[in-house]
């Protein structure tokens, strides 16, 4: 990746041949079936890896590697577990991983089984955020801070609503279903299979 993705400085002729093959060799690395045991156990690996390359300094480098990252978060509910181990450590690139996460929250989003933890890590970050901002660290690191905090509220806020739209469309549901046996003698009239369909479809709409 960092062949690839080198400082400005340091390109060289055979950065352009990398470039080209980078994207093959990426969704080869990449490849599997999404939660197996293999998926899970190269996603913590992976994600160690590319959270030292997000903080280089390098944009596009750190760019490609915060994606990386957030894919591990889709594989493997361990991963954030060990974000939150390093967040303190991390924070600067954290920042960004969460503004990404806000920024393309619904194609995520759309990729989790559950996103309880994730709830969760960001309820851990945003008590580490308090500490921090309460004990005197220096400007630079109280900004960073401020701003992952920023992206955990809006996170979570988002997280919140989904909640709540998927408790109301459950809500609905049952009333119609409620009311469709004292309507209709017949209940076979009624096509329950796009009902479910569509409130699988309303339910991941954040």
């Amino acid at each position: 990746m960092r062949v690839t993705f080198p400082a400005s400085s340091a390109r060289i002729t055979a950065t352009e041949r990398f470039e080209a093959v980078y994207p093959a060799l990426k969704e080869v690395a990449l490849a599997g079936s999404t939660g197996s045991k293999a998926m899970k156990q190269v996603s913590q690996q992976i994600m160690i890896l590319v959270l030292k390359a997000a903080g280089e300094g390098n944009p596009e480098l750190s760019k490609e590697a915060t994606g990386i990252f957030i894919w591990c978060l889709t594989q493997n509910p361990d991963c954030y577990k060990q974000w939150d181990k390093i967040y303190i450590e991390k924070v600067d690139v954290s920042v960004s991983i969460l503004r990404k996460l806000a920024e393309e929250w619904k194609e995520f989003s759309v990729k989790q089984s559950s996103l309880d933890a994730l709830r969760e890590t960001l309820k851990s970050f945003r008590h580490k955020n308090e500490e921090a901002l309460a004990g005197g660290e220096d400007t630079a690191r109280q900004s960073l801070f401020k701003d992952a905090d920023k992206y955990c509220k809006l996170i979570l806020g988002r997280l919140s609503r989904g909640h709540g739209c998927l408790k109301s469309m459950v809500f609905v549901i049952i009333a119609f279903g409620v009311g469709a046996a004292v309507m209709s003698p017949s209940m076979e009239s009624w096509d329950w299979n796009k009902l479910s369909v569509l409130f699988s479809q309303q339910s991941f709409r954040v």
